[in-house]
């Protein structure tokens, strides 16, 4: 590692927001490692940033332990983590249970196996930050994705537990809260409706929101803003929240 380098560490990086924050972060001066299962995408977008590619299931706990030592010999200081890997479940808790696994260990295991293993790399480079790229569903429920939504809420649940933890030893955790993203994975346009669909951001709106709030040192962010509300109101008055995804999913 040259001296002042700064690494970056993407989970989920071969496509959508984790594609589109490789490419922010390379132009902001960051040598980024690109975590994701595809091998040619994967490979394909780290020639282009001038970054290195890990082909890793982020939900395969061995898996990631041999990448993080093998990438922290090459990098022994990770300036940057970003836990972005996650898959959708359009499904109910009634519906396919390897998907309800599968979904768990991807979008909220896989953070946590990721911010254990890398661990060594961040105090190294302290202070760092981790960024959790969770959703708006980690703070609101829906009948119609709740293993996705459960996933999300564990995923947050981690991150909070984390950031106070981490504080001291020079490591700041952050969580983001996108509401929809059109990206290859979550394609969204079509499905959500037309009071939802002009809230539909790009993925490269969430991967600058990221970088403008680990250079803010923000703990949370919402994108859109507003959709905190959501999150307040299931808090608040949960029933008025049900009441309106029955009176939706009716009209659907």
């Amino acid at each position: 590692m040259q001296v002042g380098e700064r690494i970056a560490v993407v989970s989920g990086a071969s496509s959508g927001i984790g594609a589109a924050l490789v490419r922010k972060l390379a132009g902001k001066g960051y040598t980024c490692v690109l975590l994701a299962r595809r091998e040619g995408l994967l490979r394909e977008l780290s020639a282009e940033v001038g970054g290195e590619a890990e082909v890793c299931d982020v939900a395969d706990r061995e898996a990631v332990e041999r990448v993080a030592a093998a990438v922290l010999e090459r990098h022994p200081r990770i300036a940057l983590l970003v836990n972005n890997a996650g898959i959708p479940a359009r499904t109910t808790f009634l519906g396919d249970p390897d998907r309800i696994e599968e979904v768990l260990r991807v979008n909220y295991l896989g953070s946590v196996w990721c911010l254990r293993a890398f661990l060594p790399g961040l105090e190294a480079a302290r202070p760092s930050d981790v960024v959790n790229v969770v959703s708006v569903a980690g703070m609101v429920a829906a009948p119609s994705g709740g293993p996705y939504a459960a996933s999300k809420h564990a995923q947050l649940a981690f991150s909070r537990s984390v950031q106070p933890l981490l504080r001291g030893r020079g490591v700041r955790v952050h969580a983001i809260l996108p509401g929809p993203v059109e990206t290859e994975g979550f394609p969204q346009r079509g499905r959500l409706g037309r009071f939802l669909e002009p809230t539909i951001v790009e993925p490269e709106d969430v991967a600058e929101r990221i970088v403008s709030m680990v250079a803010r040192n923000r703990t949370e962010s919402f994108i859109p803003r507003w959709y905190r509300a959501f999150g307040v109101a299931q808090a608040l008055v949960p029933g008025l929240v049900r009441f309106g995804a029955r009176r939706y999913r009716s009209r659907r």
